[in-house]
């Protein structure tokens, strides 16, 4: 390759750029796995134990035999934001159904110490305008976010339908009558007009399938199933005294595990944290949020103007101003700053994709020299560094985690990708050596690459006895990521086939809220039974899709994670897993446009 055929983002350092990349992909291949999706065990049978409720217990009722108007399955954010905005345009009739013992979704199973959001909670935090609710800190732990979603439930009056500690076990349409029937776990066999799905990807908990998991005779938990009553300690921070004395080792070194470890350090005489891939660890700055400053901007549709902004800063827009000021908006800054600095007649993809892996490697190297400057043990600050692109995997923000491992007691035990190699009645072996332990803590995050059958516990059953998965056979298929064409009046309320902002997923649950609700009350209004999409629309709408450059994370060249499918070949359904091609704040504008206008264009009403 002669110097004028380079993309002008690499013209002088090619050389190490070239070393860089050599690097990466070295990381990666140690670490790819024939079995992909496939490493994970479903907590099923002799495991079921780690599904257990220790928050909550379940309260006997009655099963329901009635009917309502709108139900949902899924008491998350989803659920809880389409709920508030049906109940806004008068459709008060609405059932949740949620498999946790209250509101909140994934924020009340993770209660783990040190639980927190890690895109900010102006942004990330629903509904904040309208229950008149201001954070305490820039990014919320886990009990004042759960705390907002009961403050949603009470003030919108979900809670005297809701039905808790209940799983949907099928959901098929009546053509004869226009109704969805909902069958659950506990016995419930009522009818609905309308139905919501907001299962969302972080609820089923997965396990590492390593050998003799089942075999350890010391206690164990999924982090989504925390036991306060082993470790002590509360979910608001109460030091886990009852660990003073034990053993423990935690497996992975993901999200949750950057949150957790620092407490568990604290806490436990000595702490294992075994890693098969570091996570990027970039500066969190968490601060308090002032009132007087908060009285100033939250002035009305203050919320709204943030999360527009957000999205234009994080994701291709051209705003002047960054109001969020993260490290979402941080690394979108440098992209166009280098795009920018090109001159125009230079600006042309090859050269804009050199300017955007740029970017990235300058940032990687910041976070990586963070390691450096911050873990006293240069052996563990090593193998502690993330050599991966920073969106190969969620990108992690927090000021304690690194810090941790300078604590005494606390060992870094990496496995060079490989992975813990099996588990004992005694503890955990890696490379042959046998760590012996009281405790072994699951941070193996939730089931993100399975169908979606799998993950809701249900296969949706349409017209015609067509069933979703058969649908969605060659892969998913809908009109704004919400309308499937065969299933009338079932709504989805996700990110992927609308704006697919991964960034900040409740901006899209909060817009898919607003077009259904906008829907279903025009519905009433004109004496409608039923709202599907036609077949024409649907396959407009994918075909735009398809226009698109593709999926814009967890390329083949990633790491393995759950972002590219652990590392395989995702097949070609993967190509419909996308969002807008013009991007996120391309589709918030076009789906605001587009229920405003009251036409509802490829939708059929009857």
């Amino acid at each position: 390759m002669t110097t004028s055929d380079q993309p002008q983002g690499l013209q002088g350092d090619a050389t190490d750029k070239a070393k860089l990349r050599q690097k990466y992909a070295e990381e990666r291949d140690k670490r790819l796995r024939p079995d992909g999706n496939e490493q994970y065990l479903r907590v099923a049978g002799q495991l079921a134990h780690y599904l257990d409720d220790p928050y909550m217990p379940v309260v006997p009722r009655e099963p329901k035999t009635d009917h309502v108007v709108f139900a949902f399955i899924g008491g998350g954010f989803a659920g809880l934001a389409t709920a508030a905005r049906l109940s806004e345009a008068g459709v008060g009739d609405v059932r949740i159904i949620e498999k946790g013992g209250d509101f909140g979704g994934t924020w009340y199973w993770n209660r783990y110490p040190g639980a927190q959001c890690d895109t900010a909670s102006l942004v990330y935090m629903p509904l904040l305008e309208e229950t008149g609710y201001m954070p305490s800190e820039k990014y919320a732990h886990a009990p004042e976010i759960l705390a907002h979603c009961q403050r949603i439930g009470r003030q919108y009056g979900l809670y005297g339908n809701a039905l808790f500690h209940t799983e949907v076990v099928s959901l098929e349409w009546d053509a004869a009558t226009s109704r969805w029937h909902v069958s659950t776990n506990r016995g419930d066999a009522f009818t609905a007009q309308f139905v919501g799905m907001g299962t969302g990807p972080l609820h089923v908990p997965k396990l590492p399938g390593i050998a003799g998991i089942e075999s350890f005779k010391g206690h164990s938990f999924h982090t989504s199933r925390w036991d306060y009553a082993y470790t002590g300690g509360d979910p608001k921070g109460a030091p886990m005294a009852a660990l003073a004395d034990k053993r423990v080792g935690i497996i992975g070194t993901g999200a949750t595990s950057v949150q957790c470890v620092p407490h568990l350090a604290r806490a436990c005489w000595e702490l294992y944290v075994f890693q098969r891939t570091p996570s990027s660890v970039d500066v969190r700055a968490n601060a308090p949020i002032d009132p007087h400053w908060f009285s100033e901007i939250a002035t009305p549709g203050w919320q709204q103007r943030w999360l527009e902004n957000f999205t234009a800063n994080q994701a291709g827009g051209t705003a002047e101003e960054d109001l969020v000021q993260d490290g979402w908006t941080d690394l979108s800054r440098r992209i166009r700053a280098r795009i920018m600095d090109l001159p125009r007649e230079q600006r042309i993809p090859k050269n804009m994709l050199a300017a955007f892996e740029d970017s990235d490697f300058e940032k990687m190297e910041e976070i990586r020299a963070r390691v450096d400057a911050i873990v006293g043990d240069r052996e563990t600050a090593a193998k502690l560094k993330a050599w991966y692109r920073q969106l190969c995997k969620r990108p992690c923000f927090h000021d304690e985690y690194l810090q941790a491992f300078n604590t005494p007691g606390t060992y870094l035990v990496d496995t060079d990708g490989k992975g813990v190699e099996r588990i004992t009645g005694n503890g955990v072996v890696v490379a042959g050596k046998e760590y012996q332990l009281d405790c072994i803590i699951y941070a193996s995050g939730f089931e993100v690459g399975t169908e979606y059958k799998r993950r809701a516990g249900f296969d949706l059953v349409g017209r015609g006895g067509l069933r979703l998965s058969e649908h969605w056979a060659a892969g998913m298929r809908t009109k704004h990521g919400i309308h499937v064409h065969g299933f009338p009046n079932a709504f989805l309320v996700q990110p992927t086939q609308g704006a697919n902002l991964i960034s900040n997923v409740p901006h899209n649950l909060t817009e898919a809220a607003r077009t259904i609700a906008l829907m279903v009350g025009h519905a009433l209004a004109q004496g409608f039974k039923e709202i599907e999409v036609t077949r024409e629309a649907e396959d407009c709408w994918v075909e735009l899709l398809l226009t698109g450059a593709g999926r814009m994370i967890g390329s083949p060249d990633c790491t393995p994670g759950y972002y590219n499918n652990e590392g395989r070949e995702p097949g070609p359904s993967a190509k419909l897993n996308v969002g807008h091609p013009a991007g996120p704040l391309a589709y918030f504008k076009y789906i605001e446009a587009w229920r405003s206008s009251g036409q509802f264009e490829g939708l059929t009403f009857r």
